[in-house]
C-alpha cells in the first residue's frame, strides 16, 4: 500500500489544491498487514472530509490504511475547504471540481478503474452530505454511497440563529436552499427510477449525534419514495472515535469486486 499526498493545480478553481491518495500495493512480508492488488485497474472510494478538516484528516484520524490495504481499493480524499462541495455563489466552484474535474485528473494520474461498479463514495458529516449529494446528482457514476454523520439535512435549517449564517450565504447566497440541487432530500423526492439505477446507499449516525433528527428525516423521505437505504443509528457522537468504527463497517458492506478476483 502506498500513500501520497499530491499537490496540482485546478483550471476550475484556477489554484493549486492537494488530495490524499492511498493505492494498493501487493506485499507479502510487512508486518501486520497484507497488501494485494487485482488482475486489472482497482477500484476507487472517493472519501470525503468534513466542514473542520482537509485531506489528510481521514489518515490522520483514522485506520483508514490499515483497514483498505487487503482489499485491493484506491482512496481519493480530495480537499475543498469549508464548500459544502457546492459551486459557491461568492466563492469558487467546488461542485465542479469535485464531480467533473477531479476525476478526470485522477484518471490521469493513476491506474484506477473509472468502470461505475467499480467506482464509490462516502464522508463524514460534510462529507456524508457531499457524497450523497453527488451519488443523487450522477448516479450513472457510483455503485454505493455512504454517508456517516452526514449534514443531510441543512438545507432547511433555520440560518438565522446558525452561527454559520454568513458562511452559508456566502456558500449558497442568501435564498432558499430548500427546493434546490443542493437540498438532498430535494434530490430524493425528483430522482427519476425509469431513467437511472439507484446506487446501493448506507447511513448511519450516533444517537447522540446532534445531526440525528435531520439523518432520521433523510432516511423517512427516502424510504417513503422507495429507496431501499441501509441505516444504522446507534450509541455515538460527532467524533471520530465513532467515525474510525464506521468506516470501517462502511469498507465491509462496499461491493467490491468478489476475492478470488484479488491476488
Amino acid at each position: 500500500m502506498a500513500y501520497l499526498r499530491c499537490d496540482f493545480f485546478s483550471d476550475v478553481l484556477g489554484l493549486s489544491t492537494s488530495m490524499s491518495v492511498i493505492l494498493p500495493q501487493n506485499t507479502s512480508t510487512q508486518v501486520g498487514m497484507r497488501g494485494e492488488v487485482g488482475d486489472e485497474a482497482p477500484p476507487v472510494l472517493y472519501l470525503l472530509h468534513g466542514f473542520s478538516d482537509d485531506d489528510t484528516s481521514w489518515v490522520r484520524r483514522t485506520s483508514i490504511q490499515r483497514y483498505v490495504s487487503p482489499l485491493g481499493l484506491a482512496v481519493v480524499m480530495p480537499q475543498v475547504h469549508r464548500s459544502f462541495y457546492a459551486d459557491e455563489v461568492y466563492g469558487n466552484k467546488y461542485w465542479t471540481f469535485l464531480s467533473e474535474e477531479l476525476p478526470s485528473i485522477v484518471s490521469s494520474f493513476f491506474n484506477v478503474s473509472t468502470r461505475r461498479e467499480d467506482t464509490f463514495v462516502a464522508g463524514n458529516s460534510m462529507g456524508g452530505y457531499g457524497a450523497f449529494k453527488w451519488a443523487l446528482r450522477y448516479p450513472d457514476r457510483f455503485a454505493a454511497a455512504a454517508s456517516i454523520s452526514g449534514s443531510l439535512g441543512m438545507a432547511t435549517r433555520e440560518r438565522g440563529g446558525d452561527p454559520k449564517k454568513e458562511l452559508f450565504d456566502r456558500i449558497f447566497g442568501v435564498g432558499p436552499i430548500e427546493g434546490t440541487d443542493n437540498d438532498l432530500i430535494h434530490l430524493v423526492d425528483i430522482f427519476d427510477h425509469t431513467a437511472h439505477l439507484m446506487p446501493e446507499l448506507n447511513m448511519s449516525c450516533g444517537t447522540e449525534d446532534n445531526l440525528i433528527q435531520e439523518n432520521e428525516k433523510f432516511l423517512a423521505s427516502a424510504r417513503e419514495k422507495g429507496i431501499n437505504l441501509r441505516a444504522s443509528f446507534g450509541p455515538g457522537e460527532h467524533d471520530w472515535d465513532y467515525w474510525d468504527l464506521r468506516i470501517k463497517d462502511v469498507l465491509d458492506w462496499l461491493p467490491l469486486p468478489p476475492r478470488s478476483a484479488v491476488k
